[in-house]
């Protein structure tokens, strides 16, 4: 055999060997994916970022689905950010077996009350998010990442359940920083998405905050000590889609 009917004869080989190989695993997760105000970029760079990851590690597009406040987004996938539409997104998770539900939201907080979703003028209260995840994610693995002012109540009951990883950017009583718009990510938003290489979700809280602690401290501001809770089901979850 010649030296190029042998090159060819490999590389027809090799090919045939990858188009036999078993595709890549497909992740059976779900997320929703939520940026609440368009005032600044930073909430929507976050969310792209996260959907880019999750992309990057399995899960498919197609079980992203992603809202934003802008009333015309560029981007025809990113839904409105209307209370009653991301609670009745994230009620009927479309879960599959040995999945899970991930929710990842980045906004304004407001004292007392929630998160701002600025589409239409409206809060998003822990009662309220602890109902919709009751729904079609009651039963399975969840991780509830909650970005904003404020955010520790998020990370109490209602919120905490068995099966329910509950992650917030500040304790109920302090700001959080970084939402001015010369930045990429808010503070903590960039610690999350950087602590996301841990294993095991304890270790991404604990790096996220060990990260703010940091950047709060060389910004000489008021500690927001980030809040979590992890259920006992889920207490040892690892970062996997």
């Amino acid at each position: 055999m010649t030296r190029f009917r042998c090159a060819a004869a490999i590389l027809a080989t090799l090919l045939s060997l990858a188009s036999a190989a078993p595709a890549a695993p497909r992740s059976p997760w779900q997320a929703v994916l939520v940026a609440g105000d368009d005032e600044q970029p930073v909430f929507d760079n976050a969310v792209r970022a996260v959907a880019d990851y999750l992309e990057r590690h399995g899960m498919p597009a197609a079980a992203i689905r992603r809202f934003g406040a802008g009333a015309e987004p560029e981007d025809r996938r990113i839904e409105p950010a209307t209370l009653s539409r991301l609670l009745r997104g994230i009620a009927d998770m479309p879960v599959r077996p040995g999945g899970g539900c991930f929710v990842f939201i980045t906004s304004h907080g407001e004292r007392g009350r929630g998160i701002y979703l600025a589409y239409a003028d409206e809060i998003l209260r822990p009662a309220a998010l602890a109902r919709a995840l009751s729904g079609n994610c009651a039963a399975v693995p969840t991780v509830v990442v909650v970005s904003g002012c404020y955010s520790g109540g998020f990370a109490a009951p209602p919120m905490a359940a068995p099966n329910r990883i509950v992650m917030t950017a500040a304790r109920e009583d302090r700001p959080s920083f970084g939402c001015q718009a010369g930045r990429v990510y808010t503070v903590f938003d960039a610690c999350f998405l950087k602590a996301l290489r841990a294993r095991r979700w304890r270790a991404v809280f604990a790096a996220t905050s060990a990260c703010v602690a940091r950047r709060e401290r060389a910004m000489a501001v008021l500690p927001s000590q980030p809040q979590a809770s992890f259920g006992a089901q889920v207490s040892r979850l690892g970062v996997g889609f």
